[in-house]
Parts: C-alpha cells; structure tokens; sequence
C-alpha cells in the first residue's frame, strides 16, 4: 500500500494555524535553511491531500479557484492536488480535483491503487479523521520554536491514541526542528 505522510508545519504546542486559520509569518518561520529541504521533500511526493479550509486560505492570500498550491506547483509541477470540500464549488482540472464524497473511503482507496507518495499538507480535521481510520503511515513535523496557547490543533478533534517511532531529527539553524516518526497504531 501507498505511503502516506503528513508533513505539516506546527507549533511547539502542537497547532497548525491560530483560531482563525491564520498561518502565515505572524507564526511560522517561512524562511531560513529548512527551506531548501522542504522544496526537495515537495518534489518526492506525487499526490497531495488536503482540506477545504486549508485551501481557502490559498484562495484568500490570491491563488485562484482550481489553481494547486502556489509553492507546491513551483517545487513540483506535476504534483496531483485533491482537496476534500462539500461546500467548495470549483470544478475540478488536471491539476486540482475537488472531492466531495466521503474522503476515507476515496484516500484508502487511492492508497491502494497508486504509487506514489501522497502528502498531506493541511487540515487538522482531515487529518484527524484519517488518523482515526489509520490511513496515516508517517508524521513529519516542522516545529517552529513558539508557542499560541490556542488554535487549530494538529489532528482536530481526533482523541487517537497512537505511539511514534522517531525517524530521524534535524535541527536547524534557526531553531526550527523537522521531526520523522513512523505512526504505530494500536
């Protein structure tokens, strides 16, 4: 079965983004020497995930409807975006498909009949939920050296339990840590 891997920027307190879906500069490091790492990791994935919020906020800072996420179609031109919303009314392209059905039954499926790496790039709620269907094989964390207090959190509302097998660890120069675990479900 197809690996996939949420790769996700978060805060020391575990927090994508702020109550108001706010992740921008104000928060993440965006620059820095992580930044070349991550454009490569972007160019090993050949599908990605991700929820209707999280594509809004791409449509609010000027990304047009159907367009793929800005950095990611720049890191990797081929990169086949899905994003999972019952309220968006876009059409769906060659390079951004619209997912209105039920988005656990669509990934455990497109699991098991691609083969390439998918990337979850955004939505706690998302995540959550394919976390508690275990459809998450691997977690890689970008841990931004602050903390909110309060915000979205990293898998919703998900109470999984699940243990982490770390990976590897990298430190960078502007204290920012990547984190790889392998997700054990028990």
């Amino acid at each position: 079965m197809t690996e996939l891997i949420y790769h996700v920027a978060t805060t020391a307190d575990g927090y994508i983004a702020d109550p108001n879906y706010i992740a921008d500069d104000s928060i993440f490091l965006y620059e820095g020497d992580h930044g070349p790492d991550f454009l490569a990791d972007i160019k090993e994935y050949g599908i990605a995930l991700m929820g209707g919020k999280s594509y809004e906020l791409g449509l609010q800072d000027g990304m047009k409807p159907g367009d793929p996420w800005p950095l990611a179609k720049f890191a990797n031109p081929e990169l086949k975006h899905y994003v999972f919303s019952k309220k968006l009314n876009i059409d769906s392209n060659k390079d951004v498909q619209f997912v209105k059905t039920n988005a656990i039954e669509f990934v455990h499926t497109l699991k098991q009949t691609v083969d390439q790496k998918i990337w979850l790039c955004g939505g706690g709620h998302l995540a959550g939920s394919l976390l508690d269907h275990e459809l998450i094989d691997t977690l890689i964390l970008k841990v931004n050296p602050v903390m909110i207090g309060q915000g979205i959190p990293l898998f919703g509302a998900s109470k999984k339990h699940i243990q982490l097998k770390l990976i590897n660890l990298k430190q960078y120069n502007n204290d920012v840590i990547l984190l790889k675990y392998k997700i054990i479900y028990k």
